[in-house]
């Protein structure tokens, strides 16, 4: 004859810790007073179609994603043509709207002007470049930008070369941000001069303006980098919207994010010319016929 089944009380699930690369409330982009959950800004340019942007965007998990006022419709759908607007979450996704395409000042400040008329917000990633060729920013015309657009009450992330005394000169001008290049706009070349971010990154820290790397992200591991060298946040475009798979791009730029992070603030060991044993050397049983000498 069997015997019933003994009955036990139904065990409590175990804890679950919490993941290491889940963002704390104290470790957060704040900028003026805002906090953003992800350190990861996305662009919308260059996208496919606007679902695969959408798509791409929600994969990321950012929070702030940027708008070319110039190339964007304002006015809303018009017959069959959408609008990129209508493909971004304004309950998740904080707009940055940006002055792309502008070559001096009066024309960013314009720029500005139009979208904040036009209700997208009082951020700005203030965007002046010097040619159409390179792409790289007029340090001048950006600062003269600034002064203008911070005097009208805007928050200006100001995109600017990576040059220490530039950053500086635009974080006394009352930056929110600065925003130094990784490389050329859409390069893909990753971090050319690591040194100057460095520099860049303690003078905003001295100034208490958040500095993030902004254009020549290629993949994951440029975005890993910028924040392993102290970047409070990269923004990026070209390297998800044109990857082969921009919605598994966009996931792996928001691991590399968080892992370059926690990288940054765990303390990497110092580079050293020679190798160091791992094991300890203390108490170690010499080997028979002492050491062995190369022949």
């Amino acid at each position: 004859m069997s015997r019933p089944a003994a009955t036990r009380e139904p065990a409590e699930p175990p804890a679950t810790p919490p993941r290491a690369d889940s963002p704390s409330a104290e470790d957060r982009l704040t900028v003026r007073g805002k906090t953003y959950r992800s350190r990861l800004i996305l662009g919308t340019g260059k996208y496919a179609t606007f679902e695969l942007m959408a798509a791409a965007l929600e994969a990321s998990g950012c929070d702030l994603v940027t708008v070319a006022v110039r190339r964007v419709n304002l006015s809303g759908p018009s017959g069959k043509e959408p609008s990129l607007l209508d493909f971004v979450d304004r309950k998740r996704h904080t707009l940055l709207p940006n002055t792309a395409g502008c070559y001096n000042a009066v024309d960013a400040v314009r720029a500005a002007r139009l979208g904040r008329e036009a209700g997208l917000s009082d951020l700005v990633k203030l965007e002046v470049l010097g040619d159409p060729k390179s792409l790289l920013p007029d340090p001048l015309e950006t600062l003269e930008a600034t002064k203008v657009l911070v005097k009208e009450g805007f928050q200006v992330w100001a995109y600017t070369s990576d040059d220490p005394i530039m950053a500086r000169k635009l974080a006394d001008a009352g930056a929110a941000c600065v925003m130094p290049l990784g490389a050329p706009i859409g390069s893909g070349q990753g971090i050319l001069n690591p040194n100057n971010i460095l520099l860049i990154r303690d003078e905003c820290s001295r100034l208490g303006v958040p500095m993030v790397v902004d254009a020549g992200v290629g993949t994951a591991s440029d975005v890993a980098v910028a924040m392993e060298l102290g970047a409070d946040g990269v923004l990026l475009n070209t390297g998800v919207a044109l990857a082969a798979d921009p919605v598994a791009m966009a996931r792996a730029m928001s691991h590399a994010i968080r892992a370059g992070r926690l990288a940054f603030c765990a303390g990497r060991i110092p580079k050293r010319p020679t190798g160091a044993p791992s094991s300890p050397t203390q108490g170690v049983i010499a080997p028979a016929g002492g050491p062995s000498r190369a022949t």
